[in-house]
């Protein structure tokens, strides 16, 4: 069996396991230097595709294999790779690489990345830049981080509202190569106010000799550069947008944030609110890349805090030590019991995070909520104590099974109203909701169970 029919039989076996498992094949091709080889082999591949092989190289071989490919296909490549694999390889790549790369790149991407590198190779990468480019990436790198201009693009189409539909579709037609989206285009007047906004599928079906101004829509929905990226997501999300105009404090166009750019803040966000959610704080790296020492700071504050806070459930035992002593059958119950609490406290929390986040409730819904929650609250806690009171009465009797029942009901209903209003509490002071976390509600559940449980257990059945 010749090699080439060896080499093929092992790209179709890496292929069907996905691209990146090609990384040993293209790295012998990179070293015996076979670019023509390596092209045939990523012929109709998907920059995204590419960008998992890239990562899976080393770090020199993946600037030798983007250096192999055509540079726009170089630069959609690269703006694929995640933010480390981006400054590994950029310090690999010479000035005038980089620099033809980011040139090809979107505009947000480019200030994303000039906001990435160490300063020293921002002041080498610049000047390699044309005049335009510099101004460009200056001004969208200028815009704090979380905010709608730290994500917007400046490659979007405008219109004159005095022209008319065919000079329209000319003026699209010269813009095209160069803006992002041209799907909908944004009419603005000599100050770049925005003032209507145009669906291409409208310019085309509009009669040729239209003026724009007459067949524009005038009620655009646009977010200010100053909005929370978060905001911007959820407006587009709300609104089924392909992209979201940007405007300044003078009501001037500056960019607009796309639907994909969206979708990634959507992500980011929900994988910020999952990690607080379980107390964790926000890693500035993937898991993957995490390095120990890291994970151990995110993590090691609210365990300690949580180990301390329960020191009060400790308290509560020792409380009633008299009644334990008397009816250690009561201990049998007690896990049961607190888990149930905890358990309901977090659904009813994370249910509220969630809520809140995405604006389905407000602080204004705070009463609402609260009666809401307190009947499925006691419905919940109903249908608990009767699968546990069984238990209790045919181990230990009916009083037993009573004060486990009612134990139950109580630590499910005041579980799950300390979990629904810790966020809105939270957000009241200005806080992060998510930080009402399912471990937080859960201590809390834990030491009001041990309260309740002994304090009922010693009304009824004394000392």
């Amino acid at each position: 069996m010749n090699q080439e029919v060896i080499q093929d039989r092992d790209l179709l076996a890496a292929t069907e396991g996905g691209l990146a498992d090609l990384a040993p094949v293209i790295s012998e091709l990179l070293h015996a230097g076979d670019k023509k080889a390596i092209l045939a082999h990523l012929e109709d591949q998907h920059p995204a595709d590419i960008a998992s092989l890239v990562e899976a190289l080393p770090t020199t071989d993946a600037s030798t294999l983007l250096n192999v490919l055509p540079i726009s296909e170089r630069a959609d490549v690269f703006g694929y790779l995640g933010p480390e694999s981006q400054i590994e390889i950029a310090r690999t790549l010479g000035r005038r690489e980089l620099a033809k790369i980011v040139a090809e790149m979107s505009a947000d991407e480019r200030a994303d990345l000039l906001n990435r590198l160490p300063e020293e190779q921002q002041q080498t990468l610049l000047p390699a830049l044309a005049q335009a480019e510099r101004e460009d990436i200056r001004k969208l790198a200028s815009y704090p981080e979380g905010t709608a201009g730290a994500i917007m693009t400046s490659d979007y189409a405008t219109l004159p509202p005095n022209i008319t539909a065919r000079q329209a579709l000319d003026v699209l037609r010269l813009a095209a190569p160069d803006k992002e989206t041209i799907y909908n285009a944004y009419v603005v007047d000599e100050a770049r106010r925005l003032k209507g906004v145009l669906s291409l599928r409208d310019l085309i079906l509009a009669e040729p000799t239209a003026k724009i101004e007459d067949i524009m829509n005038t009620h655009v929905i646009h977010a200010r550069a100053e909005d929370s990226r978060a905001e911007v997501a959820r407006k587009i999300a709300k609104y089924d947008l392909i992209a979201l105009p940007i405007v300044n404090g003078g009501d001037a166009l500056v960019g607009i944030v796309t639907q994909d750019d969206a979708m990634d803040v959507a992500e980011e966000e929900a994988t910020k609110d999952f990690y607080k959610v379980s107390t964790i704080g926000e890693l500035t790296t993937s898991l993957k890349e995490a390095s120990i020492g890291l994970l151990y700071r995110k993590r090691i504050f609210w365990l300690v805090l949580l180990v301390f806070f329960n020191l009060f459930s400790g308290a509560g035992l020792a409380l009633f030590e008299d009644t334990i002593v008397s009816y250690v059958s009561l201990i049998f119950f007690l896990p049961m019991l607190i888990a149930g609490g905890g358990n309901a406290g977090a659904q009813a929390s994370t249910l509220m995070v969630r809520a809140l986040a995405t604006g389905d409730v407000r602080l204004s819904d705070w009463s609402l909520m609260l009666g809401r929650e307190l009947l499925v609250a006691t419905a919940l806690g109903l249908t608990m104590a009767l699968a546990v009171a069984s238990i209790g009465v045919l181990r230990d009797g009916p009083t037993i099974g009573a004060i486990v029942a009612l134990t139950m009901v109580l630590v499910v209903i005041i579980g799950s109203l300390i979990g629904m209003s810790l966020p809105f509490l939270l957000n009241r002071l200005n806080l992060d909701p998510a930080s009402a976390s399912a471990p937080l509600i859960t201590s809390i559940a834990d030491v009001t169970g041990v309260i309740l449980y002994f304090g009922i257990a010693t009304l009824m059945l004394g000392r």
